[in-house]
């Protein structure tokens, strides 16, 4: 099964996209959709949802799963990058024509690493392990897209109750 994880963002979303076969794990692809800030809003938005197009034409996955919005602080700067979630949630339920997954982050990292308050360089680190990668993978938001990619291959039997319908 081909999954794509997605790790949303206005600036920078991250993509991973990976084999998932009877509990082994392929990296296939990983990166980054990046959007000028010099761009307007729309401009920008439309950028993500052409990213989330063409990795849906290229690699044709199976199931794509995104990470949920978590506000820590300000959530003033997270508007913008709950507005690139939702371009990019919309496309691919377009694109795919069929649901999306979505995961909280402490649902990934306990999937992962099986504990819901790992840190990054331990969820880094488990993403190269479970992938047999070299090294870490970079840029951060496409490891952690690697790892809602690896949290729906882990939690894919179970899933129903984190669809988006």
């Amino acid at each position: 099964m081909v999954i794509l994880g997605i790790d949303p963002g206005l600036a920078t979303m991250g993509y991973g996209v990976i084999n998932a076969e009877r509990g082994n794990f392929i990296a296939v692809d990983y990166g980054v959709v990046t959007t000028p800030k010099e761009l307007t809003l729309p401009e920008r938005l439309l950028q993500l949802e052409e990213g989330v197009k063409e990795l849906i034409d290229t690699f044709k996955p199976d199931n794509i799963a995104i990470e949920e919005l978590f506000f820590s602080k300000n959530i003033t700067t997270g508007i913008p990058v709950a507005e690139a979630r939702g371009a990019i949630l919309l496309t691919a339920v377009k694109v795919l024509g069929r649901e999306v997954y979505e995961y909280t982050p402490n649902q990934i990292k306990q999937a992962i690493t099986g504990y819901g308050g790992a840190d990054k360089m331990q969820m880094q680190h488990m993403v190269q392990a479970l992938l047999r990668l070299k090294s870490v993978p970079r840029p951060d938001d496409a490891a952690d897209a690697l790892a809602v990619a690896l949290c729906h291959a882990q939690t894919g039997r179970i899933n129903s109750d984190f669809k988006i319908r």
